[in-house]
């Protein structure tokens, strides 16, 4: 395969990017799926070539943190584990979110994984689509319950009922929670995404790189109304998402098949060691299907798991240090980098995730807080309840989300401390609860 890279600051599988703490490889996973094999490769070559921090991604992705010198030596180890793009080019573009119960979820209208074969294949296949960013990304929902429907897209297609048969809706530059722009039957899935790249391809300036960017410029019905010339579109009124549970990556869920579970664990701060890695290879194996999936809320489900195992799969988890328990509070957070590894950070964000991760269970709470050490917000590509801005070592500034305000939503408090943030959660929470 040819090496052939265009530059950029994000990171791939063929591209190291240098941070404080050595070079990050990001490994795409298709549909946040990795076999045990696979998984098994990832874990080998961050302990051999690497630092042995692995990070799960918010896209459902793997990162290896660390790398020295030796990025060739790591790069080839991971091809020849299959997890390489088709083309050189192709790895950059091929960001296409999925359930990470895809074809095995209860509530599911369609198994939404032929479809994204095909969709990956063309990112991957048609040259011109490696114009698109880096960045640029579509998401294919099946109407899942486990689904992340608050990351925004260039381009999101939902399957939903209508007119008593199952078509994808479809939206621009947001998330399946929206008003969809428009709707297609089922075979013609493909040739939208087509259409709709192409088309962003045909107006897009050098500049609008993604799909936001145009349509701040361009009406959407003027982009809509030109896929309707090159696919058929259903005039659809109604099919936006709403949310399920929060909790649904976590523990043990029943799957569509009866007597089959999968099971949820969250790697402390979506950090995995290659210890970890392996020894949840070895449970897919050995209780699954021999494959293991990442999710967008920095975790992994182990998929088709008798229900009778389900208690020992979750024990050994626990004893790999994975969080299986929705009441744990430290399985609530999400933290960047920080300045431990990134010259940005204005805080050791995961350290300070830890210490409130203490404290908050200690008073037997559980908040969803998302701690950044810089406004660019890398860890989380969706708007938390409540959102810690480091703005000094250990300091931060505390907003709650608030749909009528941009960014992090309301700023609640400046420059506190952690032991202040516990403490004043801790009693937000009991406020609200005499309320």
């Amino acid at each position: 395969m040819s090496t052939a890279l265009r530059p950029s600051a994000c990171p791939g599988l063929l591209r190291i990017v240098p941070a404080l703490d050595g070079g990050i490889c990001r490994i795409k996973l298709n549909g946040g799926s990795i076999s045990a094999a696979q998984a098994e490769a990832v874990a080998s070559a961050a302990e051999r070539f690497a630092g042995g921090v692995i990070e799960a991604t918010n896209r459902a992705n793997l990162q290896i943190r660390g790398i020295g010198g030796e990025q060739t030596a790591l790069i080839d180890s991971l091809l020849a584990a299959g997890l390489g793009p088709r083309t050189a080019a192709g790895d950059d573009v091929r960001n296409l979110m999925l359930s990470p119960s895809a074809g095995i979820d209860r509530q599911m209208l369609l198994d939404t994984r032929p479809l994204a074969e095909q969709i990956l294949t063309s990112l991957q296949s048609h040259e011109r689509f490696h114009q698109l960013s880096a960045k640029f990304a579509v998401q294919l929902d099946g109407g899942e319950s486990l689904a992340m429907l608050e990351h925004p897209h260039d381009l999101w297609l939902s399957a939903v009922e209508h007119e008593g048969e199952c078509v994808l809706a479809f939206g621009l530059a947001g998330c399946p929670t929206q008003t969809p722009s428009g709707a297609v039957r089922l075979e013609n899935g493909h040739a939208l995404v087509i259409a709709v790249l192409e088309l962003f391809l045909d107006l897009a300036r050098p500049d609008q790189t993604r799909m936001r960017h145009l349509l701040a410029e361009y009406p959407v019905a003027g982009f809509v109304a030109q896929v309707a010339e090159r696919v058929p579109l259903l005039s659809i009124v109604s099919g936006a998402r709403v949310t399920n549970s929060n909790v649904l990556h976590i523990g043990v869920h029943p799957q569509r098949e009866t007597g089959r579970v999968y099971v949820g664990a969250t790697p402390p701060l979506g950090r995995l060691d290659p210890a970890m890695l392996r020894g949840a290879a070895r449970l897919a194996r050995e209780r699954g299907d021999g494959s293991l999936r990442f999710t967008p809320w920095q975790s992994l489900l182990l998929p088709d798991i008798h229900e009778d195992d389900a208690a020992q799969v979750i024990h050994s988890l626990e004893s790999l240090r994975l969080r299986c328990s929705a009441d744990d509070a430290l399985a609530h957070l999400i933290a960047c980098t920080g300045s431990a590894g990134c010259g940005k950070g204005l805080s050791d964000t995961k350290g300070d995730a830890l210490q409130l991760a203490t404290l908050l269970q200690r008073q037997g709470q559980v908040f969803d807080v998302h701690l950044s050490g810089c406004a660019r917000s890398c860890a989380a590509a969706h708007i938390t309840p409540a959102t810690l801005l480091a703005v000094s070592p250990g300091h931060y500034d505390l907003y709650f989300r608030d749909a009528a305000q941009p960014g992090f939503g309301a700023l609640h408090a400046r420059n506190l401390t952690i032991e202040a943030v516990a403490t004043l959660l801790d009693a937000r929470s009991r406020s609200s609860l005499d309320a």
